[in-house]
């Protein structure tokens, strides 16, 4: 199987579980006057949305040297990790059964990709711009910050560190799922979890506008918290790792109203 197909799977799965939120979700009445709103609200964020784009070509570049630059000067944390939590996803792994890897697998994956851009599509269709503004804003300090950290901290995940005691459920469950993993992660990068912090950010965002899409809010919660339990169920990330992304999403957020309050008045912010 190539990434193409692997590609057009998660494409296919994440259009499918799109069109499904906005029936449930959003509603055809608000979906009747989308095209002007979603017209309205592009233009409002689109400094926003070039300083994402920014961040995130920077964190394409870098990463690709992250690595080399991260045993220069970054610290190695694995062995104090380990130390911290000992077995912990060794014996979290002894419930693992075909069913919950498949369900956890098809979370990590498929859920994630759908939960990162689902609430972008929805909030387009907002009158009012600031929930997009504000998680587009956020989803750029996690991926610079994140870098950040990457660079900073040396971390291998379970499944390297004690390949005796935790499994690799997601490739052996998916194996095709390293064509897109391969392309986005190192195995040092696992302080702290991207896949966590993104994911709360979506929940913070969620609860802090869920005026603007009241259904919106459990959901996003609940599929935050799936998320973190699957990478750990996974043999993918410590707890530490997870606790360490959840506390990211705050810090993301929090800059993020810092900056959405102090620069209300220019033309990055401006609604």
């Amino acid at each position: 199987m190539t990434l193409a197909t692997v590609l057009a799977q998660l494409a296919t799965a994440v259009l499918a579980l799109h069109l499904l939120g906005l029936a449930a979700l959003v509603g055809p009445q608000r979906l009747v006057g989308a095209p002007r709103r979603v017209r309205a609200n592009l233009r409002r964020v689109a400094p926003t949305l070039a300083v994402l784009v920014v961040v995130l070509a920077v964190n394409g570049v870098v990463r690709d040297v992250g690595v080399e630059l991260s045993w220069l000067i970054g610290v190695n944390i694995t062995a104090a990790i380990h130390a911290l939590e000992g077995g912990f996803v060794a014996r979290l792994q002894t419930f693992a059964s075909p069913p919950l890897t498949a369900f956890f697998s098809a979370v990590y994956v498929f859920g994630y990709a759908f939960l990162l851009t689902f609430p972008v599509v929805a909030y387009l269709t907002c009158e009012d711009a600031r929930p997009l503004r504000t998680l587009l804003v956020a989803y750029a300090v996690n991926y610079a910050l994140g870098l950040v950290c990457y660079v900073v901290f040396i971390s291998y995940g379970p499944r390297n560190v004690t390949p005796e005691a935790v499994r690799s459920l997601l490739y052996a469950n998916w194996p095709q799922a390293q064509l897109l993993t391969g392309r986005v992660n190192r195995n040092t990068n696992v302080f702290p979890s991207l896949h966590v912090s993104l994911s709360v950010t979506v929940a913070f965002v969620a609860a802090r506008y869920r005026e603007a899409l009241p259904r919106w809010r459990p959901i996003a919660a609940a599929l935050a918290g799936t998320i973190a339990a699957s990478t750990m169920y996974l043999g993918i990330h410590w707890a530490t790792d997870v606790v360490a992304g959840a506390a990211l999403a705050a810090v993301a957020v929090a800059v993020c109203g810092g900056l959405l309050a102090v620069n209300s008045s220019r033309r990055l912010f401006r609604g």
